[in-house]
């Protein structure tokens, strides 16, 4: 099974000939990424200006940062792009182990030096003026052992025990070490973009619903574990009870939503951002959006992810290989699912989690991340054109 796959991934004459607009999806990706980025950075300014100055840092504190990493980012996605995507195989795992290390520093005592504590977690290393998130590295660390695996034991996916238990003891090494954090969300998406890829590779769906039936129990218990993860599920069921309490954020997002009506209060002229919307910079970047520019912005805004989806979907499908493909899937993943997954948390459709909308959200490490995602997007899209390999 995995030879013919090879031989039939490895065919670029035949792929070619079917092929319409051959070189435009690279170009296409890149475009989206920097229409997301500037956007995002005008938007960050407009929702993060009043934050600062409370703090006594200029207006402009959020925004620079943010384009710092955007610039740092741009470097890496070149780098990545003129990289042969292939030798990601061969480093999947020191990238994995290197991660890992990341983590362990983020919950280790005694170093709390270079991973302090900040609002009751412990998810950033400082390194100088940057500050790296192991949590965001490790969704593309995943991703990259996940899809390497995958192609070496594609004959045994079908299996519970000899093909998904492997992939189900790293990535819950990983969740576990991002739980520590603490950091649920988190852990979470890591587990799902492992899954996405390996059920891309052949994996049964039968195997994930017992799985998540299995799983369920435990993630009840690390739910009822912490307070505030309670309070969160119960604003979930019912946004209207206690709105000033555990359905405040929500309830503030919503509000945001709804007052912007079609096109918006204005750029820059939110009310939610001065004060009563937590985290307007980041996590319910989506609702202040909405607020500022309406519904008509956030249509657009779904148009634009589904467009990067629908681009690094066909990327993945013209892949020279199965290893391109799979990596392709869920780098993809890593960026259409969690941009999708921050609307629907602002939209009350979900309990609220810390999740960023990729390339906007405040975050340089994100967007770091989600930069090197679009490089191998496009070193994949570019062996798939024929000027490589």
């Amino acid at each position: 099974m995995a030879a013919s796959a090879a031989v039939t991934w490895g065919d670029p004459s035949g792929r070619a000939a079917s092929r319409i607009g051959t070189g435009w999806e690279a170009a296409a990706l890149l475009l989206l990424t920097f229409a997301l980025l500037c956007f995002g950075m005008v938007m960050v300014y407009s929702a993060s200006a009043i934050m600062a100055t409370s703090k006594g840092l200029p207006d402009y504190y959020f925004v620079v940062r943010q384009a710092l990493g955007a610039a740092l980012g741009f470097v890496l996605l070149v780098a990545a792009a003129l990289l042969d995507y292939r030798r990601l195989r061969l480093w999947a795992w020191p990238i994995l182990f290197a991660t890992l290390a990341m983590l362990l520093v983020t919950i280790l005592p005694g170093t709390e030096a270079l991973a302090p504590r900040v609002n009751g977690a412990r998810r950033w290393i400082g390194l100088g003026p940057l500050h790296v998130q192991p949590g965001e590295w490790a969704k593309f660390a995943v991703v990259v052992w996940t899809a390497m695996l995958a192609v070496k034991k594609q004959d045994r996916l079908p299996s519970l025990t000899r093909g998904l238990l492997p992939f189900l003891t790293i990535w819950g090494v990983v969740a576990l070490l991002i739980l520590l954090q603490p950091n649920l969300s988190s852990a979470m998406l890591v587990v799902l973009m492992g899954a996405l890829v390996v059920f891309a590779g052949g994996a049964r769906i039968g195997h994930f619903i017992l799985l998540a039936v299995v799983g369920l129990p435990v993630l009840w218990t690390q739910v009822q574990g912490a307070a505030y993860r309670m309070k969160r599920v119960a604003a979930f069921l019912d946004p209207s009870n206690d709105a000033t309490g555990i359905s405040y954020q929500i309830n503030q997002s919503l509000i945001a939503v709804g007052s912007g009506g079609l096109f918006g209060r204005g750029f820059g002229r939110g009310l939610q951002k001065f004060g009563y919307l937590p985290e307007p910079h980041n996590d319910f970047l989506f609702a202040m959006i909405g607020e500022e520019l309406g519904f008509v912005a956030l249509v657009a805004l779904v148009l634009l992810y589904g467009a990067f989806a629908l681009v690094g979907y066909r990327i993945a499908k013209q892949a020279p290989d199965l290893f391109g493909f799979l990596l392709a899937v869920g780098l993809t993943n890593l960026i259409a699912v969690q941009g999708f997954l921050h609307m629907a948390v602002d939209m009350a459709l979900v309990p609220t989690t810390g999740v960023t909308l990729p390339f906007m959200s405040y975050g340089p490490s994100s967007v770091l991340v989600c930069m090197a995602a679009v490089g191998t997007l496009m070193s994949i899209a570019r062996a798939a054109d024929g000027r490589e390999g």
